[in-house]
């Protein structure tokens, strides 16, 4: 059955789930907070892993080097700006 998953590349679905509910409790434990992360910083962050499994998806369904590529570059191009909130920010 993990063998199934993995190959198909419905393991990275399954984690792409997961994902999206940590970026939703973090977000709700963030809000009305003056410390930690903002909802804006934890989804940039969780775009460039995103970014990474989308690439990973691409490359186990068979998809061309060319969209799994792209997909690093978004990953890429997420992380730089994860990177670039955090040094912007006050305090650091």
């Amino acid at each position: 059955m993990l063998e199934a998953l993995v190959v198909s590349g419905c393991i990275v679905d399954l984690i792409l789930g997961l994902i999206a509910v940590e970026v939703l409790i973090v977000s709700w434990m963030a809000r009305g907070r003056q410390s930690g992360l903002g909802g804006v910083d934890v989804l940039v962050n969780a775009l460039a892993g995103v970014g990474i499994l989308l690439a990973l998806r691409t490359a186990l369904s068979g998809g061309s080097w060319s969209s799994v590529a792209a997909w690093l570059g978004c990953a890429l191009v997420a992380h730089f700006a994860d990177l670039v909130r955090r040094w912007r920010r006050p305090g650091r």
